[in-house]
């Protein structure tokens, strides 16, 4: 209740109640007044709620709260019993009926603007059968149902509208830049309406031009049915190719058949046909009937709690243990006749299972053989919109064949020379073997020569000083790029770091202020935070004292009105006492230092009297002393 409460609050201290209320204060409220916040809040989602209750009876309070709140599908916790404590408890003014009320409506204040709104619309007034009778007002009444319809269609595009994503700003740029446009367009036609009538025969020109546009548009609409056409043939083809395989499916069932075949297939579509329509789908229906009417009275019925859900399921045990007990008395009579015509009932509930279960599988078998014969025709066609060429049969599937066979010895013809080119590439490879190996002996003869001269190791040296150059001459290269690269990345960043000097130069001048400006703001707030404690304490002293005393209505609300009087004098108190309270402070400083140069220039006078006189007079408890 405490957090319900706090909600409450919050709620309430925003746009659009502003009511600057607390707990304490809140909590604190009378009857009435707690009526009237929530007739404020139902004022604030229809507009029609404005009223003050003080000049309302309380019946035809409860009546208009009810209404709106049965508008607006408020559901209050409990059952029958329950709803008459609310309307009580509304009519009253009870807190913890009218709470879990105000906590509804500020949770979802923005949908039932809307619903209370829509309801003005759409809640049908029930017009008596005999006053239908009348012709005028049954075409009024219809003309009325006509209305509402239109109405719910254009919510509806309105809706959807606000939520496609296009707002006012956008539509009015585009607007704006059209008429730029059309402006635009409109000086270049004058421009040119100039320039064209120095040409002679100008007026015939424009008349030829005109006529080119106007064929021109003819042309392309043509070509456009032009295409429909061809859509249309091409379906029409695809429906007769069908119709063509139906019909030699057809011829193909029945070259082979015979009267007596085709009675018996017919019946037996005709018998299986008639199980479905009466046995098969009746039930089906019956059974989706009785979910949907269980379904209906789940969601008419109140939500449903723990303690109820328990309470079913004991119940549904106690159902299940009568049930069984039941059965054991019956099996324990043991009737012969009846252990028979349950003997043919099993039967007979086993052969409807199975027939049944038949039923379901030729039903499928039916519904796989038409989806086959739809994926057969997508395929046909995709292959036609591949290929562009229908699907072969008979002697052009053979022609076909004949192709196959021809590149098929093409195809060994190149794979042959494929195998001879292999053969070939087998051979290059040996003697690229053979020559390395060559090359590592010649490279061991050199070896051995300069060993035998004294100078071993003078051609793999050579290579290594090549290969080292190569590379030292590459590093060169990329350490200069680096280099360049570095320079460049320093001089970016230098002028970064200027231009961010620069750009935040003003922002930081701007901070210097702004600091400022806040030690100024949180000394006044400690100031208004001080005088809104006090403000609190006083009006929880008030709120106590109103609880306390209990007045008439006439002598509350003059006693109200005389608070507000005095609070109004107050805040002009408060607001002189804001203005004068610099220069007060003031005098009360010149005022203490006044007394201090006072109390100072009594002490030199004491201190001097007692230096002249020969004694000193001091009074205490009502008796005069003597000092020498």
């Amino acid at each position: 209740m405490s957090d319900q409460i706090k909600f409450i609050v919050d709620k309430l201290n925003k746009d659009p109640f502003r009511k600057n209320y607390n707990l304490i204060t809140f909590d604190s409220l009378e009857p009435m007044q707690l009526l009237q916040v929530l007739s404020d809040v139902l004022a604030e989602i229809d507009p029609k709620q404005v009223v003050d209750i003080r000049e309302e009876m309380p019946e035809q309070t409860a009546k208009r709260m009810l209404s709106l709140l049965g508008i607006l599908k408020y559901k209050p916790p409990g059952n029958a019993t329950d709803m008459s404590t609310f309307r009580q408890g509304l009519v009253i003014g009870s807190k913890p009926v009218i709470y879990p009320v105000l906590h509804w409506l500020l949770q979802r204040t923005n949908d039932l603007k809307k619903r209370a709104y829509l309801a003005r619309f759409l809640i049908k007034l029930e017009v008596p059968s005999e006053f239908l009778q009348d012709e005028t007002v049954a075409d009024t009444n219809k003309q009325y149902e006509e209305l509402m319809e239109a109405f719910k269609t254009l919510h509806k595009e309105c809706e959807q509208l606000k939520t496609s994503g296009f707002s006012t700003a956008e539509i009015r740029r585009d607007i704006s830049a059209m008429e730029e446009e059309k402006d635009q367009l409109i000086k270049r036609v004058e421009r040119l309406k100039k320039r064209v009538e120095t040409v002679q025969n100008h007026q015939r020109m424009l008349k030829i031009a005109r006529q080119l546009r106007v064929e021109k548009e003819r042309e392309e609409f043509l070509a456009q049915q032009k295409q429909e056409q061809k859509n249309q043939l091409f379906h029409a083809v695809q429906r007769l190719q069908r119709v063509q395989n139906q019909l030699k499916s057809m011829h193909s069932a029945a070259a082979d058949a015979k009267p007596e075949s085709l009675m018996k297939r017919l019946e037996e579509e005709i018998k299986f046909n008639s199980y479905m329509v009466t046995e098969k789908f009746p039930k089906e229906l019956e059974n989706k009937k009785k979910e949907l009417h269980f379904l209906q009275k789940v969601v008419s019925e109140p939500a449903m709690g723990h303690s109820d859900l328990l309470e079913l399921e004991s119940k549904i045990n106690e159902i299940n243990t009568e049930i069984n007990q039941l059965i054991e008395k019956k099996m324990m009579r043991n009737e012969p006749i009846e252990g028979k015509l349950s003997l043919y009932r099993q039967q007979a509930s086993i052969i409807s299972r199975k027939k049944e279960a038949k039923a379901e599988e030729l039903q499928e078998a039916k519904e796989k053989l038409a989806s086959l014969e739809r994926e057969v025709s997508v395929k046909t066609n995709q292959t036609r919109e591949f290929d562009g060429a229908e699907v072969l049969k008979g002697d052009e599937f053979k022609r076909y064949v004949s192709k196959l066979r021809s590149k098929s010895t093409v195809f060994k013809k190149k794979h042959q020379i494929i195998a001879e080119f292999k053969a070939e590439f087998g051979l290059l490879q040996r003697t690229e073997e053979l020559l390395k190996q060559r090359h590592e002996d010649i490279q061991h003869q050199l070896q051995t020569i300069e060993e035998k001269k004294g100078v071993s190791g003078y051609s793999y040296t050579q290579e290594e000083l090549e290969r080292v150059s190569a590379l030292k001459s590459e590093v060169d290269e990329m350490k200069g790029r680096t280099l360049d690269d570095m320079s460049e990345m320093v001089k970016k960043l230098n002028s970064l770091v200027s231009e961010k000097k620069s750009a935040l130069a003003p922002v930081i001048k701007e901070l210097r202020q702004l600091r400022q400006k806040c030690q100024e703001l949180t000394q006044e707030c400690d100031e208004k935070s001080q005088y809104d404690s006090c403000a609190a304490g006083l009006e929880s002293s008030r709120s106590k004292l109103e609880s306390r005393h209990w007045l008439p209505r006439e002598q509350y609300t003059k006693h109200i009105a005389e608070q507000e009087n005095l609070g109004k004098k107050l805040r002009e108190k408060q607001k002189t006492v804001r203005e004068s309270h610099g220069p007060n402070m003031k005098q009360a400083k010149m005022w203490r230092d006044f007394e201090q140069l006072m109390e100072c220039k009594k002490q030199c006078f004491l201190k001097q009297q007692s230096q002249t006189s020969i004694g000193q007079v001091i009074q205490e408890g009502g008796e005069d002393r003597l000092i020498l």
